[in-house]
């Protein structure tokens, strides 16, 4: 059996939340492990002891008047130590990385959703990451309506199981998440060679088969199993 890439491979996911990225990245990572390529799945804000901290923060509902400024700013430290103790070291031992959200969510959150712009954002990565880029980025696109609809359910249901409150960001009006959607396309039409959207409303195996073609198109791994 073929071992992994002796690089790594940084793979990210992106798309409001209810588009089903959680889902995705579970599949894509038994799809991976099923050939022998060793994997890290991670998140953000999230994914270190640190970064749950500044997670709990940032998307408790009672986190109430955090400047748009501060958000970010405490976005980028996530980042920060995300990039130190996770990701850095998988990628220099030849791992895929899956990473559920990275600075495409601050620019479409921050930068679009609260109208910071893409500027801060993008100098803000250039500083805190260094400029690391993901190999791919997979932009899941369904319908506004319908995501918004599953993300607020969602939360409403783990509330109510005494699960921890991460309802913050679904309390926006649909006009934030509009201006979202909108810098997630326009950032996909910037970087058409680093992002693929996956839109519409397609059911999750139907994504599933997109998400494989896609990885095994973009990273070359059609000696990996994949006939």
């Amino acid at each position: 059996m073929e071992s992994g890439p002796q690089h790594g491979y940084f793979v990210t996911f992106e798309g409001l939340d209810g588009s089903g990225k959680t889902t995705q990245i579970r599949r894509l990572a038994a799809w991976l492990a099923s050939r022998g390529i060793e994997t890290v799945v991670t998140r953000q804000p999230g994914g270190t002891p640190t970064g749950d901290k500044i997670r709990a923060l940032l998307l408790d509902s009672k986190s109430a008047g955090l400047a748009p400024r501060t958000e970010l700013a405490m976005m980028f430290a996530d980042r920060a130590q995300a990039i130190q103790e996770v990701i850095g070291p998988a990628l220099a031992e030849g791992k895929f990385v899956l990473c559920d959200r990275f600075t495409d969510s601050t620019e479409a959150y921050q930068g679009g959703g609260r109208e910071l712009g893409s500027e801060p954002v993008l100098a803000l990565h250039r500083i805190i990451c260094g400029g690391l880029q993901p190999d791919l980025t997979i932009l899941l696109l369904p319908d506004l309506a319908a995501s918004l609809a599953r993300a607020r359910h969602r939360n409403s249901r783990e509330v109510a199981k005494s699960g921890p409150d991460e309802g913050r960001f679904e309390a926006e009006q649909d006009s934030f998440f509009g201006r979202v959607y909108e810098k997630f396309k326009e950032i996909a039409a910037r970087e058409p060679l680093r992002v693929v959207a996956i839109e519409g409303n397609l059911d999750a195996d139907e994504v599933y088969t997109e998400v494989i073609r896609i990885v095994v198109d973009r990273l070359k791994l059609s000696n990996r199993g994949v006939e």
